[in-house]
């Protein structure tokens, strides 16, 4: 065994923790194994985490450093537990992010994908993976993830793309997956379409422009057939208000409400489009909002989702007009509606072009500013264009259904709880998902197309012939939206569509699913969907969506904005466990943790600082307690203990307890949450608060004070102090594990131990501490010990408001009417930890001392006489006394003027009120230090 003597002054993480991990790796401890799941017939109950795969193309960032240091903490907890704990790791193939940096690449070269092919680009993009892929994961190991990595994943292997066909083709043949043509959201810079959850809202301020339209053969009408309400009865115009200027081009139809007297006449009529006079029909359509705009909407059915519906409508023609890439095109049934001039120009351009046409034809109206919501890639940030084309779509009401009822029962449940109602009006509202992307890296969709008999099929294996006709047969060129994989990822990891999987049997369902919030949609709900759709069984029991990491000004950390922060440089700088510790400390439930990328030295302050002070106390506790085997703190009688020895068995007992509370319960009974516990647990802050005052503070600051005169001293008391200060370093160190694995398993190391314990080798398996409920008379030790420790306090408290040097020795006396005897059992060690000579009892001290009540009502008296100047002392208590009644006075006087209270905003007044407050309870305490000090 290592002595302390060879624990170097200072904790080197860098030294220690490559060192210590592949130990751990090395002996399995990472590695679940089937046949101990008690689902297998072992005995263990499991418990599992999914790892939400980061592109296998990323690099770490603090995003993936608080989410993974979330994971592996529960991870570690469940570990300790007992439970056969499996953390799958894994990554995404990522299609749209991955093709563009091979894209980006091949322009370097002056080349692009069209110059390779098709498969000779998926050949090289495989390579530049099979290279590069999964950094990310052998990143992760430098901050501790514990997870098993003999079972790492991805997206894009075999193994799991078998059960992204299989998916595809259970769900056609289920009907729940068809080919549409519909307006979809389409990206021009990534050449794709986006499912709806990919196109994301944007708020921001643009143009409405107000477009005058000529009612064709308006000179023909009569005047008399004209309803008087009728705005354009003499200009023969109508005004049409729209955003996208551009899309005029494609326009097939204006439209009015039917019920909108101001228009109504102009239904079966016809107007011209503005620049190139095409003919079109005005129709009548409630979608139309009377409100919105002039009360004239154009109709653009192949650029617009809602006017595409409205075209289905009326069976108007759809006109595509732009090209793929967002420059202008007369594309699909458009013959020539684009003029030659704007053939080619991006779509912007376009339409400041279009913009100055209407103004020398006056045909311009008002411009106005309007805010509006404008989708872009969640990708790459371009603005979004709907365009109409033919996708694979996913029905998803059916597969809606079950999800929501799982949360609304209580089978699953999301916390924070605020997300709970987003998710809900998310399925309630559920749109079909658009899963075919225009790419060529992915999962090719599964189906073949005969030219010969316009067969159409959906298969498991690849294709060679029609199986009807014989004929050659093409696939699909479209690939699948990545989520499609990653939304099978609690199942397929486990060996789906193998039903027959052992470690789909031992860990099927999984636990807890940690990720953020943003994805909620993306993947959250899709696995949920998923595993109700091929498990019958949900994928998960909770869902923890965590905050995000922001800089000082509240922005979301990003490479791109110069605002990130390298997990790895501050492992380097500070220790993995300096960061882990200032992730779980910083974030409450949900809420997002603050750091500074300018700072790191303050921003990771908190674990660096705990670390250091976590080394020192195991640097002096081991030299205290030595390295020969402790006694075991079972085979003490209750007469052996001291009360701070009591009082330290309690608070660590109690700390137990405050930290299982905190974490909560692993899992809920019989499948479904009860309501007392559906948003219970997962408290990461408070746990290692917990943990950290109960070493800071109770172990270090006063237990271990209090064993320096029985250690060391030849008899049975040292042996049992050493025994209970060992047991509770022992604790301490299992209780932080999860948060500090690399330097608690150092220090844990070095502890003696009982020459019969069943000691593990490494901390990290360790038995987690299991708490008794506490006896009504560990609480009254508890309680009694409490009050040396406030007579300690009070001494130092009144040592700091006179500034009497801490060297200085001083008098102390204690009177108590109830509790005489344990002050006086006491007086030595409140003497030594506050650095006096105290008595018990005795008359007491009248002017010339300083006083402080104890809860029990014992008092602490210091004489002052010797120490300080007491007319001096006297006179500047005094003299703050009348400036704070002088100034209190007029503080009360302005919070009962009316004029004051009335005028003067609500917070302003609650700030005044709240001083007042404060400012009577510190004259209150002047005025007494003044008789007690001065005599009156």
């Amino acid at each position: 065994m290592t002595t302390n003597h060879e624990l170097p002054a200072q904790y080197d993480p860098g030294e220690t923790e490559r060192a210590i991990y592949q130990r751990w790796v090395d002996a399995g401890i990472f590695s679940a194994e089937e046949k101990r799941s008690r689902r297998n017939g072992g005995d263990r109950e499991p418990f599992v985490v999914v790892m939400p795969p980061p592109n296998v193309t990323a690099v770490l960032h603090m995003g993936h450093g608080l989410n993974n240091t979330v994971q592996d903490v529960i991870v570690r907890w469940r570990r300790m537990v007992g439970d056969e704990t499996l953390w799958v790791p894994g990554t995404d193939h990522a299609g749209i992010a991955t093709q563009n940096i091979i894209e980006k690449q091949l322009a370097a070269e002056g080349k692009s994908k069209a110059d390779l092919g098709r498969d000779a680009f998926v050949v090289r993009t495989v390579a530049f993976v099979a290279e590069t892929g999964g950094e990310i994961l052998r990143q992760l190991r430098a901050i501790g993830a514990s997870a098993d990595w003999n079972r790492t994943a991805y997206t894009f292997s075999p193994e799991l793309s078998l059960g992204v066909r299989e998916a595809f083709v259970q769900l056609y043949e289920r009907g729940l997956i068809y080919r549409g043509h519909r307006v979809i959201h389409w990206c021009p810079r990534c050449l794709t379409s986006l499912s709806d959850e990919e196109a994301e809202h944007t708020e921001e301020t643009g143009n409405l422009y107000e477009i005058a339209y000529r009612i064709a053969d308006f000179e023909n009408m009569r005047a008399s057939s004209l309803p008087a309400s009728a705005p354009h009865v003499i200009t023969g115009w109508v005004r049409v208000a729209t955003t996208r200027p551009e899309t005029m081009l494609g326009d097939v139809a204006l439209a009015v409400h039917p019920d909108d007297s101001r228009y109504n006449w102009l239904i079966g009529q016809h107007v011209l489009i503005p620049i190139t006079d095409v003919r079109i029909p005005v129709i009548g359509d409630e979608y139309v909002d009377p409100a919105f705009g002039t009360g004239v909407v154009k109709i653009t059915p192949a650029h617009d989702p809602n006017d595409f519906e409205v075209g289905k409508r009326h069976k108007l023609p759809m006109p595509v007009i732009m090209a793929p890439d967002g420059t202008m095109a007369n594309g699909v049934d458009a013959d020539s509606r684009v003029p030659a001039d704007l053939l080619g120009i991006d779509r912007f351009e376009a339409r400041e072009r279009i913009v100055r046409a209407l103004e020398k034809t006056k045909q311009l109206g008002h411009v106005r500013p309007h805010q509006h919501a404008v989708r872009h890639c969640y990708r790459c940030d371009t603005v979004v264009e709907p365009r109409l084309s033919d996708q694979w779509f996913v029905k998803m009401e059916p597969l809606a259904k079950p999800a929501l009822k799982a949360v609304r029962d209580g089978t699953i449940r999301i916390l924070p709880e605020r997300w709970e109602a987003v998710y809900v009006n998310w399925l309630e509202n559920i749109r079909d998902w658009n899963i075919s992307r225009q790419l060529w890296w992915g999962h090719r969709i599964p189906v073949w197309y005969c030219d010969k008999c316009d067969s159409v099929i959906v298969s498991r294996t690849d294709v060679a012939a029609c199986n009807k006709c014989g004929g050659s047969v093409r696939q699909d060129e479209d690939v699948l939206d990545t989520w499609f994989s990653s939304w099978l990822f609690p199942i397929s990891t486990l060996g789906w569509p193998d039903k027959n999987s052992a470690a789909l049997a031992a860990f099927y369902p999984t636990d807890d699913l940690i990720t953020a919030p943003e994805i909620l949609f993306f993947w959250v709900a899709r696995m949920i969907m998923a595993g109700y759709a091929f498990m019958d069984a949900p994928p998960f029991h909770t869902v923890y969506l965590t905050g995000t990491v922001r800089d000082m000004n509240h922005v979301k950390m990003s490479k791109s904005l110069g605002n990130g922060i390298d997990p790895l440089d501050v492992v380097t700088q500070f220790g993995a466990d300096a960061l882990r510790y200032t992730v779980i400390s910083g974030m409450g439930m949900g809420a997002d943790l603050m750091l500074d990328h300018r700072d790191l030295e303050r921003s990771f302050a908190p674990g660096r600082n705990f670390a250091t002070k976590l080394w020192n106390i195991g640097r002096f506790l081991l030299g205290n307690v030595g390295g020969t085997p402790v006694r075991s703190v079972d085979e003490l009688r209750d007469t052996d203990l001291t009360l701070p020895d009591r009082w330290i068995l309690g608070r660590l007992n109690a700390t137990v307890l405050e930290c299982d509370a905190a974490l909560g319960p692993a899992r809920p009974e019989n499948g479904k949450w009860r309501p007392e516990e559906r948003y219970s647990g997962l408290r990461l802050s408070e746990y290692s608060e917990a943990a950290r005052r109960f070493v800071w503070n109770d172990l270090a600051d006063w237990y271990l004070e209090t064993t320096k005169g029985r250690i060391g001293v030849a008899g049975d008391d040292s042996e049992v102090a050493r025994a209970v200060l060992t047991h509770s370093f022992d604790w301490a160190l299992r209780l932080l594990h999860p948060i500090m694995p690399f330097i608690t398993e150092t220090l844990w190391q070095r502890l003696p131990f009982p020459v019969d314990a069943d000691r593990s080798e490494f901390l990290a398996v360790a038995p987690w501490p299991i708490p008794h409920l506490g006896s009504k008379e560990e609480r009254a030790a508890m309680a009694s010990f409490d009050l040396v420790c406030d007579a300690v306090r009070a001494v130092r408290q009144i040592r700091s408001d006179y500034a009497i040097p801490p060297g200085k020795s001083i008098d102390v006396a204690v009177q108590s009417r109830a509790n005489e005897t344990l002050f006086r059992d006491h007086a030595q060690l409140i003497g030594r930890l506050s650095r006096s000579a105290v008595s018990v009892g005795g008359k007491p001290t009248e002017a010339g001392a300083a006083h402080a009540v104890l809860p029990d009502g014992s008092e602490v008296i210091v004489p002052l006489g010797g120490l300080v100047d007491l007319t001096k002392e006297c006179g500047k208590l005094r003299a703050e006394l009348e400036q704070l009644e002088t100034q209190l006075d007029a503080l009360s006087k302005r919070l009962q003027n009316e004029g004051f209270t009335k005028r003067a905003p609500a917070n302003v007044v609650e700030a005044e009120r709240k001083k007042e407050q404060d400012w009577t309870k510190r004259r209150v305490q002047l005025a007494e230090k003044v008789s007690a000090l001065c005599g009156g």
